[in-house]
C-alpha cells in the first residue's frame, strides 16, 4: 500500500508500507473530473492542500489519495487496488470529503455562518453523491467528514446522517455503522441504482467491497457481465 507521508519540513513524499507495519492514515475522497481538476502529487505537495493541513490537525502523518497513491498504468496493480479500496477506506483513521461543488462563501465573498446553513441546498445537491465509486467511501469509513470547496468543515457522517439519508435513500442504521452483511442483496443494490461511472464494468466494481467479493477486472466486458459475474 502506497501512503503520502507529511514530513517535518513541509514536504510530502510517496513511501510505501506492507503489513503488519502499516502506520495510522487518513484518506481522502473526491469525484474524478477533467484531468485539469483532479488531484495530483503536485496539488498535495503544495503546503496549502487542505487534506495535508486537515492530516496534521487530527495528529497523523500520513494519508492516501487515488490519483496518487495507485500505478493505474499497472492492470494487476490496478485490480488488486480495486480489491482492497473498501478496506482501505475501513482502516482509516478519517476520511475527509472534498465537495468541490459545495461553497460555504457568501455572494460578496466572506465566509458564510455554518450555523445557518447556506451550503445546504447544495450539499444535497452534489454529485459526490451521484457518483458509484463513493458509496463505499461513505459507509466504510469509521470516520467521515465533509468539507466544502473552501476547506471549511461542514460536519461529519454522523450529524449529517439525515440530510445524507435524504439524499441516498440509505437507511440511516447503516450510516451509523451497522454492518453491511446485516442488509438484504437487493437493498445493497438499491443504494446504487441511481449513481454513476465513467466506465460501465465500474457500476459492478465499485461494489465488490459493498458485497465483500474479490473479482478479477475485464474492462470491456460490459456492465451486464461484470454484474452478473459479481
Amino acid at each position: 500500500m502506497r501512503l503520502l507521508k507529511a514530513e517535518a519540513d513541509g514536504r510530502v513524499v510517496l513511501t510505501e508500507c506492507f503489513p503488519p507495519n502499516i502506520p495510522k492514515y487518513a484518506i481522502l475522497s473526491h469525484t474524478w473530473g477533467p484531468p485539469d481538476q483532479e488531484v495530483t502529487f503536485q496539488d498535495i505537495s503544495d503546503g496549502t492542500a487542505a487534506s495535508k493541513r486537515q492530516t496534521a490537525a487530527d495528529g497523523l502523518q500520513y494519508f492516501w489519495i487515488d490519483t496518487c497513491c495507485i500505478d493505474k498504468t499497472s492492470s494487476a496493480e490496478l485490480t488488486e487496488a480495486i480489491n482492497s479500496m473498501f478496506e482501505w477506506y475501513r482502516e482509516a483513521q478519517h476520511c475527509y470529503v472534498y465537495l468541490s461543488d459545495v461553497s460555504t462563501a457568501t455572494d460578496d465573498g466572506r465566509q458564510a455562518d455554518s450555523v445557518l446553513r447556506l451550503w445546504d441546498a447544495q450539499f444535497r445537491k452534489s454529485n459526490w453523491f451521484k457518483r458509484g465509486w463513493t458509496l463505499q467511501e461513505l459507509l466504510a469509513p469509521g470516520s467521515v467528514k465533509f468539507f466544502s470547496v473552501q476547506g471549511d468543515i461542514l460536519g461529519n457522517r454522523m450529524s449529517l446522517k439525515n440530510a445524507i439519508h435524504t439524499v441516498t435513500n440509505i437507511e440511516v442504521s447503516a450510516l451509523d455503522g451497522r454492518p453491511l452483511y446485516d442488509f438484504p442483496v437487493h437493498k445493497r443494490l438499491q443504494w446504487s441504482s441511481s449513481r454513476t461511472t465513467t466506465k460501465e464494468e465500474d457500476a459492478a466494481y465499485c461494489l465488490l467491497g459493498i458485497f465483500g467479493v474479490y473479482l478479477p477486472l475485464i474492462y470491456g466486458e460490459g456492465k451486464t457481465s461484470a454484474m452478473n459475474r459479481m
